[in-house]
């Protein structure tokens, strides 16, 4: 870069430089090295948006540096502000977004940057990978060639086909992608297989810089593993620089070198990512590393992050009443053994949470308890009696289903009230419906209930909307809920609330739960026992202590040694087989 002279020096300043002074005999001089800019630099940034009501701050303050090759968490619950400052890196934030202060790529300001030269950074020297891959791809394009869209608009120089076509090849190959899934559409792919499309797009056109947003959000934790090994891999081998957002420290930790904590808008702690992770200091920082806890750790059986802690958990005679219960149970679809001769009990009072990969046959098994598919062969029974289609409506009033995700759960035009009240009216429950919706959202921790009884959906956040869920159940007075990954769109706090939530069920009104989850730190968290589902079998069942201490099946260890956080087992030492 060549520097100009001074302002007013004219000619005497052009002379100055291509005839330097001689320096003075015995002050030698040493040659000034040229400065590096580092790959990223944030200087006292700040994003405002325009609202109907005025202007609200999402983030003030914040300073981060990122060089080639280094890898920085940006850590926090939604809105903390973690996406927006990723975001605002590129300038993919809305109009409505005024940004303050600096961001510098490659020394370079981005926010003074004309439309083409801005469109000639994205993707080319920093691109994103976005959060939710079935959501970010088309639908109706074959991913080969939706990862040859950006060679073909952002490439220096206009590629030939068969250079494309080469380069499509190469980047499946580097995101361990079979060559041939090129002519897949994402919905034929796995969760793990769209994220890694994600990941060879945005590698496209040789980037320096990369943005993961949440990109292990709903991924099972094998399918979390490779991919978060896969990135890792990709660092190392090509020196990127890696900026990735995520509510859980653990997987921060175990990919970035570096974590910043975001509340409320302003960096609250940073610091390298495992000493982050195994001593944070700040409040937040310390509640989000509680809300994800070890397995093996003592302190955190029956003890989920809430803000109002639980009493201790009651001893409890070791055998009671079996409620629910699963006998030599098959769903075959074609030549695919759904559920291959499953037995399983859930009983009065008991948590018992079925953990397992997408795939093994955990939803579908829960779908056949609940009479929403139809068994091969075998029974579902209840209180000890075959469950048959002429009383199946009885039944359900005795199982409820609670759903993952709450937002698709409610009707978007229909208030807390008439959701909560649809199940009582569906099954003619007699008495007074209003008293019952009030107290099914007592129940569910939605207090005082009428201040919530005329809200529709989008005015609740996400917690609030899965308490509202979970209330519908309750105002059927089940004795039993399966709950299909209850918190796997939740944050971390939320997370804690509504397992705490579950436990106060079980305490308070002997509510017993099957919990379906990929998470084996919330079987740990709240579970009394524990069933490993792998290829439509139940291939280890036991209490929560023998299954996740002390495993018997490869699987199982194969799943705890996937944990990002690690477990406090033996198992843990064991390496994730592929083959597995």
């Amino acid at each position: 870069m060549v520097v100009p002279p001074p302002a007013g020096t004219g000619d005497r300043g052009d002379r100055a430089v291509l005839h330097p002074r001689r320096p003075r005999a015995g002050k030698r001089r040493e040659p000034r090295a040229a400065p590096v800019n580092p790959l990223l630099e944030l200087r006292n940034l700040g994003v405002t948006y325009r609202t109907g009501d005025g202007e609200v701050t999402a983030v003030r303050g914040v300073n981060l540096r990122l060089e080639s090759g280094d890898t920085l968490g940006l850590a926090g619950e939604s809105g903390s502000g973690k996406s927006t400052v990723a975001m605002s890196v590129l300038r993919l934030l809305p109009k409505s977004a005024r940004v303050t202060g600096d961001i510098l790529l490659g020394g370079e300001d981005v926010t003074a940057m004309r439309w083409g030269r801005l469109r000639a950074v994205r993707w080319a020297e920093a691109s994103v990978v976005f959060q939710g891959a079935m959501h970010a791809l088309n639908p109706v394009r074959r991913v080969g060639t939706q990862i040859a869209e950006p060679i073909r608009l952002h490439a220096r120089k206009p590629p030939s086909e068969a250079e494309i076509t080469a380069r499509v090849a190469e980047l499946l190959e580097q995101v361990d992608l079979p060559v041939s899934r090129a002519g897949a559409y994402p919905h034929e792919l796995s969760g793990g297989q769209r994220q890694r499309v994600m990941i060879a797009m945005a590698l496209a056109c040789r980037p320096q810089l990369i943005i993961a947003d949440e990109p292990t959000t709903a991924l099972d934790v094998v399918v979390q593993a490779q991919v978060l090994d896969l990135v890792r891999r990709l660092v190392t081998e090509q020196r990127l620089g890696l900026i990735m957002i995520s509510h859980d420290l653990s997987v921060l930790a175990a990919t970035c070198a570096r974590i910043a904590v975001l509340y409320r808008g302003e960096v609250v702690e940073e610091g390298p990512g495992a000493q982050l992770l195994a001593a944070p200091e700040h409040d937040h920082s310390r509640a989000l590393a509680a809300a994800f806890p070890v397995v093996g750790d003592p302190a955190s059986r029956f003890a989920p992050a809430t803000s109002t802690p639980l009493p201790p958990e009651p001893d409890r005679p070791a055998a009671s009443e079996v409620l629910l219960a699963a006998r030599d149970l098959r769903v075959t679809f074609g030549d695919i053994n759904a559920v291959a001769g499953v037995d399983l009990q859930v009983r009065a009072g008991e948590i018992v949470a079925l953990v397992g990969q997408s795939g093994s046959g955990k939803t579908t098994l829960a779908r056949t308890l609940l009479g929403l598919q139809k068994p091969t062969s075998g029974e579902v029974l209840f209180e000890g009696s075959p469950v048959t289609a002429r009383g199946l409506k009885a039944y359900r009033r005795q199982v409820q289903l609670v759903l993952q995700d709450p937002a698709s759960a409610l009707n978007p035009r229909h208030t807390v009230y008439e959701a909560v009240a649809e199940g009582p009216r569906i099954h003619g429950l007699p008495g007074d419906e209003r008293q019952r919706v009030i107290e099914a959202l007592e129940a569910a921790e939605l207090r005082p209930a009428r201040r919530f009884l005329s809200r529709l959906p989008h005015e609740l956040s996400g917690g609030q909307r899965q308490r509202v869920v979970i209330a519908g159940a309750l105002a059927l007075r089940p004795s039993v809920l399966v709950a299909d990954e209850p918190v796997a769109s939740l944050d971390a706090s939320v997370r804690g609330e509504i397992l705490g939530l579950l436990l106060r069920l079980r305490r308070e009104h002997g509510l017993a739960a099957l919990v379906i989850t990929h998470d084996l730190g919330l079987a740990w968290n709240i579970a009394d026992r524990v069933a490993v589902m792998y290829r439509g079998r139940l291939v280890e069942v036991g209490t929560v202590d023998t299954v996740l201490l002390d495993p018997r099946h490869d699987y199982t260890k194969a799943l705890l040694g996937a944990l990002p956080g690690g477990a406090k087992s033996a198992a843990a030492a064991n390496p994730l087989q592929r083959g597995v």
